[in-house]
Protein backbone atom coordinates (compact mmCIF):
# COMPACT_ATOMS: atom_id res chain seq x y z
CA UNK A 1 0.00 0.00 0.00
CA UNK A 2 2.81 2.57 0.45
CA UNK A 3 4.87 1.50 -2.17
CA UNK A 4 1.44 2.07 -4.29
CA UNK A 5 0.43 5.53 -2.58
CA UNK A 6 4.63 6.85 -2.88
CA UNK A 7 4.91 5.72 -6.55
CA UNK A 8 1.16 7.71 -7.21
CA UNK A 9 2.34 10.61 -5.26
CA UNK A 10 5.71 10.97 -7.00
CA UNK A 11 4.09 10.56 -10.37
CA UNK A 12 1.50 13.48 -9.56
CA UNK A 13 4.14 16.19 -8.59
CA UNK A 14 6.69 17.92 -10.54
CA UNK A 15 7.71 16.69 -13.23
CA UNK A 16 11.49 18.65 -14.11
CA UNK A 17 12.15 16.31 -10.75
CA UNK A 18 10.56 13.14 -11.85
CA UNK A 19 11.70 13.34 -15.32
CA UNK A 20 15.78 12.31 -15.75
CA UNK A 21 17.27 14.92 -17.84
CA UNK A 22 18.51 13.73 -21.02
CA UNK A 23 22.09 13.56 -21.55
CA UNK A 24 25.50 12.09 -22.73
CA UNK A 25 27.72 11.65 -20.01
CA UNK A 26 27.76 8.58 -17.96
CA UNK A 27 24.49 7.17 -16.28
CA UNK A 28 23.02 4.45 -14.39
CA UNK A 29 19.83 3.75 -12.09
CA UNK A 30 19.07 2.97 -8.72
CA UNK A 31 18.20 -0.71 -7.99
CA UNK A 32 17.15 -0.94 -4.30
CA UNK A 33 17.25 1.32 -1.10
CA UNK A 34 17.59 -0.22 2.45
CA UNK A 35 18.87 0.04 5.85
CA UNK A 36 20.41 -1.32 9.05
CA UNK A 37 21.16 -0.62 12.82
CA UNK A 38 25.10 -1.17 13.91
CA UNK A 39 24.77 -1.47 18.08
CA UNK A 40 27.47 1.16 18.78
CA UNK A 41 26.91 4.11 21.92
CA UNK A 42 24.34 4.93 19.18
CA UNK A 43 21.84 3.28 17.08
CA UNK A 44 23.77 3.74 14.10
CA UNK A 45 21.45 3.45 11.30
CA UNK A 46 23.34 2.74 8.06
CA UNK A 47 21.64 3.35 4.81
CA UNK A 48 22.69 0.70 1.45
CA UNK A 49 22.11 2.10 -2.06
CA UNK A 50 22.33 -0.26 -4.82
CA UNK A 51 22.87 0.27 -8.24
CA UNK A 52 22.90 -1.39 -11.72
CA UNK A 53 26.81 -0.65 -12.50
CA UNK A 54 27.65 -2.75 -8.82
CA UNK A 55 28.14 -0.20 -7.09
CA UNK A 56 26.90 0.50 -3.42
CA UNK A 57 26.81 3.78 -1.93
CA UNK A 58 26.96 3.78 1.78
CA UNK A 59 24.83 6.62 3.95
CA UNK A 60 24.10 7.23 7.34
CA UNK A 61 21.30 8.40 9.06
CA UNK A 62 20.96 10.12 12.83
CA UNK A 63 19.49 7.26 14.90
CA UNK A 64 15.81 8.16 14.98
CA UNK A 65 12.94 6.16 15.14
CA UNK A 66 11.00 5.26 11.38
CA UNK A 67 13.65 5.70 9.52
CA UNK A 68 13.64 2.45 8.00
CA UNK A 69 10.43 2.62 7.51
CA UNK A 70 10.34 5.79 5.66
CA UNK A 71 13.37 5.12 3.73
CA UNK A 72 12.10 2.01 2.29
CA UNK A 73 8.16 2.06 2.16
CA UNK A 74 8.38 6.11 1.07
CA UNK A 75 11.72 6.68 -0.69
CA UNK A 76 12.93 2.95 -2.13
CA UNK A 77 9.57 3.68 -4.72
CA UNK A 78 10.34 6.97 -5.68
CA UNK A 79 14.19 6.56 -6.27
CA UNK A 80 14.47 2.75 -7.71
CA UNK A 81 14.77 3.69 -11.19
CA UNK A 82 16.59 6.70 -11.02
CA UNK A 83 19.62 7.58 -12.23
CA UNK A 84 22.11 8.32 -9.07
CA UNK A 85 24.25 10.70 -10.04
CA UNK A 86 21.70 13.70 -10.44
CA UNK A 87 21.78 14.04 -6.65
CA UNK A 88 20.24 17.29 -6.31
CA UNK A 89 17.41 16.32 -8.57
CA UNK A 90 17.04 13.80 -6.23
CA UNK A 91 17.29 15.39 -3.13
CA UNK A 92 14.22 17.74 -4.07
CA UNK A 93 12.08 14.76 -5.18
CA UNK A 94 12.63 13.03 -2.12
CA UNK A 95 11.72 16.38 -0.27
CA UNK A 96 8.98 16.21 -2.31
CA UNK A 97 7.61 13.10 -2.25
CA UNK A 98 7.13 13.78 1.81
CA UNK A 99 5.91 16.94 1.64
CA UNK A 100 3.02 17.37 4.56
CA UNK A 101 5.12 14.04 6.24
CA UNK A 102 8.40 15.51 7.75
CA UNK A 103 10.55 16.75 4.59
CA UNK A 104 11.03 19.63 6.22
CA UNK A 105 12.04 18.85 9.66
CA UNK A 106 12.18 15.78 11.89
CA UNK A 107 12.26 12.31 11.18
CA UNK A 108 11.44 12.39 7.15
CA UNK A 109 14.71 15.10 6.85
CA UNK A 110 16.24 12.34 8.78
CA UNK A 111 15.99 10.06 6.52
CA UNK A 112 16.32 12.12 3.54
CA UNK A 113 19.94 12.92 4.68
CA UNK A 114 21.00 9.06 5.09
CA UNK A 115 19.88 8.53 1.49
CA UNK A 116 21.56 11.45 0.22
CA UNK A 117 24.70 10.79 1.50
CA UNK A 118 24.41 7.09 0.08
CA UNK A 119 23.82 9.31 -3.45
CA UNK A 120 26.63 10.99 -2.77
CA UNK A 121 28.63 7.61 -2.33
CA UNK A 122 27.38 5.92 -5.20
CA UNK A 123 27.91 8.62 -7.57
CA UNK A 124 31.40 9.24 -6.29
CA UNK A 125 31.78 5.65 -6.97
CA UNK A 126 30.56 5.71 -10.60
CA UNK A 127 32.79 8.87 -11.60
CA UNK A 128 35.88 7.63 -9.42
CA UNK A 129 35.88 11.03 -7.48
CA UNK A 130 35.86 11.64 -4.24
CA UNK A 131 32.83 13.56 -2.76
CA UNK A 132 34.71 16.59 -1.94
CA UNK A 133 36.07 17.12 -5.83
CA UNK A 134 31.88 16.79 -7.27
CA UNK A 135 31.33 19.54 -4.37
CA UNK A 136 34.43 21.84 -6.14
CA UNK A 137 37.44 20.56 -4.35
CA UNK A 138 39.55 20.79 -1.28
CA UNK A 139 40.44 23.75 1.08
CA UNK A 140 42.14 21.43 3.56
CA UNK A 141 43.65 18.06 3.15
CA UNK A 142 42.62 17.06 6.79
CA UNK A 143 39.90 18.54 9.50
CA UNK A 144 40.35 19.02 13.06
CA UNK A 145 38.49 16.81 15.37
CA UNK A 146 37.12 17.08 18.93
CA UNK A 147 36.94 14.95 21.70
CA UNK A 148 33.62 14.49 23.23
CA UNK A 149 34.30 13.15 26.93
CA UNK A 150 30.60 13.46 27.76
CA UNK A 151 29.89 12.94 31.39
CA UNK A 152 29.29 10.57 33.95
CA UNK A 153 29.61 6.61 33.23
CA UNK A 154 30.01 7.27 29.62
CA UNK A 155 32.90 9.67 30.55
CA UNK A 156 34.58 7.18 32.78
CA UNK A 157 34.45 3.86 30.44
CA UNK A 158 36.55 6.10 28.22
CA UNK A 159 39.14 6.79 30.27
CA UNK A 160 41.90 3.77 31.76
CA UNK A 161 40.70 0.68 33.29
CA UNK A 162 41.32 0.84 37.13
CA UNK A 163 40.94 4.63 37.41
CA UNK A 164 38.14 5.54 40.17
CA UNK A 165 37.06 8.83 40.55
CA UNK A 166 33.55 9.61 41.90
CA UNK A 167 31.32 9.80 38.25
CA UNK A 168 30.84 13.13 38.55
CA UNK A 169 33.34 15.12 40.71
CA UNK A 170 35.71 17.57 38.89
CA UNK A 171 38.39 15.30 39.48
CA UNK A 172 37.06 12.58 37.20
CA UNK A 173 36.73 15.43 34.36
CA UNK A 174 39.86 16.70 34.81
CA UNK A 175 41.19 13.02 34.56
CA UNK A 176 39.62 12.60 31.18
CA UNK A 177 40.28 15.67 29.67
CA UNK A 178 44.36 14.27 30.18
CA UNK A 179 43.64 11.24 28.44
CA UNK A 180 42.26 12.87 25.98
CA UNK A 181 45.09 14.95 25.23
CA UNK A 182 47.40 12.46 25.88
CA UNK A 183 45.45 10.84 22.82
CA UNK A 184 46.50 13.61 20.60
CA UNK A 185 43.47 15.53 20.87
CA UNK A 186 44.02 19.40 21.07
CA UNK A 187 39.93 20.59 21.87
CA UNK A 188 38.03 18.52 24.09
CA UNK A 189 34.40 19.19 25.30
CA UNK A 190 31.98 17.74 28.27
CA UNK A 191 28.77 17.65 29.52
CA UNK A 192 27.87 20.42 31.75
CA UNK A 193 24.05 19.77 32.94
CA UNK A 194 25.16 16.64 35.04
CA UNK A 195 23.73 15.65 38.85
CA UNK A 196 25.83 17.37 41.89
CA UNK A 197 24.72 15.46 44.13
CA UNK A 198 22.16 17.76 45.43
CA UNK A 199 18.01 16.95 44.77
CA UNK A 200 16.73 20.07 42.38
CA UNK A 201 14.07 20.57 40.21
CA UNK A 202 15.67 20.47 36.86
CA UNK A 203 12.12 21.03 35.21
CA UNK A 204 12.02 24.71 35.75
CA UNK A 205 15.33 25.02 34.54
CA UNK A 206 16.36 27.36 37.24
CA UNK A 207 19.58 26.65 39.04
CA UNK A 208 20.25 28.32 42.30
CA UNK A 209 24.15 29.32 43.69
CA UNK A 210 25.76 25.94 44.66
CA UNK A 211 24.47 24.51 41.27
CA UNK A 212 26.45 27.15 39.60
CA UNK A 213 29.68 26.83 41.49
CA UNK A 214 29.69 22.78 40.50
CA UNK A 215 29.83 23.61 37.25
CA UNK A 216 32.26 26.20 37.69
CA UNK A 217 34.14 24.13 39.49
CA UNK A 218 34.19 20.99 36.99
CA UNK A 219 35.43 23.51 34.37
CA UNK A 220 38.12 25.03 36.34
CA UNK A 221 39.30 21.60 36.91
CA UNK A 222 39.11 20.46 33.56
CA UNK A 223 41.11 23.89 32.17
CA UNK A 224 43.97 23.87 34.58
CA UNK A 225 44.73 20.39 33.77
CA UNK A 226 44.88 20.88 29.95
CA UNK A 227 46.16 24.24 30.42
CA UNK A 228 47.41 25.62 26.86
CA UNK A 229 47.73 21.72 25.51
CA UNK A 230 43.57 21.97 24.79
CA UNK A 231 41.15 23.97 24.28
CA UNK A 232 37.69 23.14 26.08
CA UNK A 233 34.19 23.28 25.32
CA UNK A 234 31.51 22.41 27.26
CA UNK A 235 27.67 21.10 26.10
CA UNK A 236 24.66 22.40 28.11
CA UNK A 237 22.22 19.96 26.08
CA UNK A 238 19.38 23.20 26.17
CA UNK A 239 18.62 22.76 30.40
CA UNK A 240 19.11 26.41 31.24
CA UNK A 241 16.44 29.17 31.42
CA UNK A 242 17.57 32.25 29.95
CA UNK A 243 18.56 33.56 33.78
CA UNK A 244 20.37 30.91 34.98
CA UNK A 245 22.57 30.16 31.58
CA UNK A 246 23.58 34.27 32.06
CA UNK A 247 24.80 33.51 35.58
CA UNK A 248 26.51 29.88 34.30
CA UNK A 249 28.28 31.77 31.55
CA UNK A 250 29.26 34.96 33.93
CA UNK A 251 30.64 32.01 36.31
CA UNK A 252 32.83 30.24 33.53
CA UNK A 253 33.84 33.55 31.33
CA UNK A 254 37.36 33.69 33.70
CA UNK A 255 38.05 30.09 31.86
CA UNK A 256 38.38 31.13 28.68
CA UNK A 257 36.28 28.11 26.86
CA UNK A 258 36.43 27.39 23.41
CA UNK A 259 32.67 27.38 23.23
CA UNK A 260 29.10 26.65 25.29
CA UNK A 261 26.85 24.47 23.35
CA UNK A 262 23.12 24.31 23.45
CA UNK A 263 22.83 26.89 26.59
CA UNK A 264 19.26 27.29 26.03
CA UNK A 265 15.87 24.95 23.97
CA UNK A 266 16.45 25.38 20.10
CA UNK A 267 13.12 27.13 19.19
CA UNK A 268 13.89 30.42 20.38
CA UNK A 269 15.86 32.49 18.41
CA UNK A 270 15.37 35.93 19.86
CA UNK A 271 16.14 34.44 23.32
CA UNK A 272 19.70 32.84 21.92
CA UNK A 273 20.67 36.18 20.29
CA UNK A 274 20.23 37.93 23.71
CA UNK A 275 21.88 35.94 25.62
CA UNK A 276 24.53 36.33 22.99
CA UNK A 277 24.49 40.08 23.79
CA UNK A 278 24.09 39.73 27.37
CA UNK A 279 27.42 37.35 27.81
CA UNK A 280 30.74 37.17 26.63
CA UNK A 281 31.55 33.67 26.37
CA UNK A 282 31.38 31.93 23.00
CA UNK A 283 27.90 30.09 21.70
CA UNK A 284 27.24 27.34 19.86
CA UNK A 285 24.15 25.62 18.57
CA UNK A 286 22.12 23.90 15.36
CA UNK A 287 22.29 20.19 16.13
CA UNK A 288 18.15 20.21 16.48
CA UNK A 289 18.03 23.02 13.26
CA UNK A 290 16.97 21.38 9.90
CA UNK A 291 18.26 22.45 6.52
CA UNK A 292 19.71 25.92 5.58
CA UNK A 293 16.26 27.31 6.07
CA UNK A 294 16.26 25.97 9.77
CA UNK A 295 20.28 27.82 9.64
CA UNK A 296 18.33 31.16 8.55
CA UNK A 297 17.51 32.93 11.21
CA UNK A 298 20.48 31.91 13.51
CA UNK A 299 22.98 33.17 10.58
CA UNK A 300 20.94 36.52 10.15
CA UNK A 301 20.64 37.62 13.46
CA UNK A 302 24.06 36.45 14.26
CA UNK A 303 22.24 35.19 17.11
CA UNK A 304 25.61 32.35 18.09
CA UNK A 305 29.55 32.24 17.20
CA UNK A 306 29.43 28.75 16.06
CA UNK A 307 27.04 26.53 13.73
CA UNK A 308 26.59 22.90 14.77
CA UNK A 309 24.43 21.13 11.77
CA UNK A 310 24.59 17.41 12.33
CA UNK A 311 24.84 16.09 8.25
CA UNK A 312 23.06 12.78 8.79
CA UNK A 313 20.02 14.71 10.45
CA UNK A 314 19.88 17.94 8.64
CA UNK A 315 19.85 17.26 4.95
CA UNK A 316 22.73 15.62 3.90
CA UNK A 317 26.10 16.66 2.70
CA UNK A 318 24.91 19.40 0.20
CA UNK A 319 23.12 20.83 2.46
CA UNK A 320 25.07 21.14 5.08
CA UNK A 321 27.66 23.16 2.55
CA UNK A 322 24.75 25.03 1.66
CA UNK A 323 24.74 26.10 5.54
CA UNK A 324 28.45 27.04 5.72
CA UNK A 325 27.92 29.44 2.51
CA UNK A 326 25.19 31.21 3.47
CA UNK A 327 26.90 31.16 7.43
CA UNK A 328 30.10 32.25 5.57
CA UNK A 329 28.74 35.67 4.15
CA UNK A 330 28.36 36.36 8.40
CA UNK A 331 31.73 35.32 9.16
CA UNK A 332 30.40 32.64 11.29
CA UNK A 333 32.07 29.19 10.80
CA UNK A 334 30.70 25.85 11.68
CA UNK A 335 31.47 23.05 14.18
CA UNK A 336 29.18 20.45 13.20
CA UNK A 337 27.45 17.76 15.73
CA UNK A 338 28.12 14.14 15.07
CA UNK A 339 27.55 11.11 17.10
CA UNK A 340 27.82 8.64 14.29
CA UNK A 341 30.26 5.70 13.16
CA UNK A 342 32.77 6.77 10.94
CA UNK A 343 30.86 6.63 7.67
CA UNK A 344 28.81 9.38 9.14
CA UNK A 345 32.16 11.01 9.95
CA UNK A 346 33.72 10.68 7.24
CA UNK A 347 30.70 12.24 5.22
CA UNK A 348 30.75 15.58 7.51
CA UNK A 349 34.99 15.44 6.72
CA UNK A 350 34.94 15.62 3.22
CA UNK A 351 32.35 19.16 3.88
CA UNK A 352 35.35 20.12 6.06
CA UNK A 353 37.62 20.13 3.51
CA UNK A 354 35.48 21.77 1.02
CA UNK A 355 34.29 25.25 2.56
CA UNK A 356 37.10 27.77 4.45
CA UNK A 357 34.76 28.43 7.24
CA UNK A 358 34.82 24.94 8.97
CA UNK A 359 36.66 25.31 12.55
CA UNK A 360 36.32 21.06 13.84
CA UNK A 361 34.30 18.42 13.91
CA UNK A 362 32.81 16.33 16.75
CA UNK A 363 33.92 12.37 17.85
CA UNK A 364 31.66 10.87 20.31
CA UNK A 365 32.94 7.62 20.18
CA UNK A 366 36.33 7.09 22.43
CA UNK A 367 34.64 4.33 24.18
CA UNK A 368 33.65 2.31 21.73
CA UNK A 369 37.23 0.25 21.10
CA UNK A 370 35.72 -0.85 17.62
CA UNK A 371 34.59 2.09 16.22
CA UNK A 372 37.69 2.08 13.55
CA UNK A 373 37.20 -1.54 12.83
CA UNK A 374 33.78 -1.37 10.98
CA UNK A 375 36.30 0.33 8.01
CA UNK A 376 38.40 -1.63 5.71
CA UNK A 377 41.72 -0.52 6.47
CA UNK A 378 44.19 -1.41 8.75
CA UNK A 379 44.98 2.55 10.15
CA UNK A 380 42.89 4.78 12.47
CA UNK A 381 40.79 7.69 10.90
CA UNK A 382 41.53 9.25 13.67
CA UNK A 383 45.44 10.07 14.35
CA UNK A 384 46.50 13.24 16.80
CA UNK A 385 43.32 14.89 16.76
CA UNK A 386 43.17 15.08 12.66
CA UNK A 387 41.42 13.22 10.21
CA UNK A 388 42.72 12.77 6.85
CA UNK A 389 39.87 13.26 4.12
CA UNK A 390 39.89 10.22 2.13
CA UNK A 391 40.71 11.04 -1.39
CA UNK A 392 38.94 6.98 -2.25
CA UNK A 393 36.33 7.06 -4.88
CA UNK A 394 33.07 8.45 -2.94
CA UNK A 395 33.59 8.58 0.81
CA UNK A 396 36.35 6.78 0.66
CA UNK A 397 36.32 4.19 2.64
CA UNK A 398 34.51 0.70 2.37
CA UNK A 399 32.96 -1.04 5.70
CA UNK A 400 34.60 -3.94 6.86
CA UNK A 401 31.41 -6.09 6.96
CA UNK A 402 32.27 -9.01 8.96
CA UNK A 403 32.83 -6.57 11.73
CA UNK A 404 29.51 -4.89 10.99
CA UNK A 405 27.54 -8.33 10.77
CA UNK A 406 29.27 -8.79 14.49
CA UNK A 407 27.66 -5.56 15.71
CA UNK A 408 24.04 -6.08 13.21
CA UNK A 409 21.46 -5.09 15.57
CA UNK A 410 18.40 -7.52 14.87
CA UNK A 411 15.15 -6.26 13.65
CA UNK A 412 13.04 -6.70 15.58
Amino acid sequence: MYEDFASTLAATMWTDFDETPEREGPTAEITDIDSFVIDGNFPWTIITLETDQGVTGIGEAYPSPGVHEIVTDYLRPVLVGENPLDVERLYNLMRESLSGRGSQWGVGTIAISGVEIALWDAAGKILDQPIYQLLGGKTRDEVRVYADCHAGEAMVSSAEEGQEETTYEPEAYARAARLAVEDGFDAVKFDLDVPSGRDIDTLSRHFDPPEIEHKRSVVEAVTEEVGDDAEVAVDLHWNFSPETAERLCEAIEPYDLAWVEDPLPPENTDAMRELKRSTNVTLLTGENRYGRHGFRDLIEEQAVDFLAPDVPKTGGIAETKKIADMAEAYYQALIPHNIGSPVATVATAHVGATVPNFVALEYHAREVPWWDDLVARDDPLIQNGRLTVPDGPGLGIELDWDVVDEHRKTRS
